[in-house]
């Protein structure tokens, strides 16, 4: 059976994802991103080495991920996951992995998937905290269930904040075991999210519930569209720019 999975972003939460849904037999990883490799990512960009600071992500992560998994098809989309991009990065998926570095493209992601009928995970890693979680296509509970919006003035990212490399590794872990519980059946990896503490090793699952008038997946509220005024505002993404793929 094909299984087709698209990869928000070819950062440090990405390698680790693609690494074990390759393992996994997934049989066609899409993977959007549009940076190079800086010297500065390689301590949590795991396929990447020192030879290639400077070529193009994607190109880099193909050639890796082939060396590793041959029966895998890796699809490149270079571009970011924009509002006038999204349905169409979308099309033909049946989960996708947010693995990026800030809120405004992870909103992006949650709405997207929602509007396209996608199941979707965000896998996220600041300083020692790695969190994942996943939601069904009709939501309930789903990502504005939890966070509702993005947050107003500066927050905390690995751009800004740092983040331990190993963090990164086990958020990538978690977010590719809910895209294949997604995909694959058995214990259903909707309804709660999963936090690891790296500085006690403490790794836990809270419940997250439906919220009453979520903009996303209460049936009594509004239709939410893909307007691109709804994602400025997040800590890394310009205000005069689209949100980034870039984790």
């Amino acid at each position: 059976m094909s299984e087709v999975v698209l990869l928000v972003g070819a950062g440090g939460v990405a390698h680790p994802a693609a690494i074990a849904l390759a393992a996994a037999g997934v049989s066609r990883l899409v993977v959007c991103d549009d940076d190079t490799v800086e010297l500065t990512n390689l301590h949590r960009q795991i396929l990447f080495g020192d030879a290639d600071v400077g070529r193009d992500k994607l190109e880099v992560l193909a050639e890796r991920l082939a060396a590793r998994a041959q029966a895998m098809e890796v699809q490149l989309r270079r571009t970011r996951f924009r509002p006038d991009t999204a349905l169409e990065l979308l099309r033909g998926v049946d989960v996708v992995v947010d693995a990026c570095d800030n809120f405004a493209t992870r909103f992006l992601v949650a709405d997207a998937a929602h509007l396209a009928g996608v199941p979707s995970v965000h896998g996220a890693a600041v300083r020692w905290t790695a969190t994942a979680m996943a939601s069904p296509p009709t939501g309930r509970p789903c990502y504005r269930c939890l966070f509702e919006d993005l947050p107003e003035g500066d927050a905390p990212d690995c751009a800004t904040a740092g983040v331990a490399g190993p963090v990164c590794g086990v958020a990538g872990a978690l977010a590719a075991d809910l895209a294949l519980r997604a995909l694959r059946g058995g214990a259903s990896p909707f309804g709660r999210i999963v936090t690891f503490d790296g500085l006690t090793d403490r790794l836990r699952a809270v419940t997250v519930r439906a919220r009453a008038g979520c903009s996303l997946c209460d049936r009594g509220a509004a239709p939410l569209d893909l307007d691109p005024l709804r994602y400025v505002g997040a800590s890394c993404a310009a205000a005069t720019d689209h949100p980034s793929a870039r984790a």
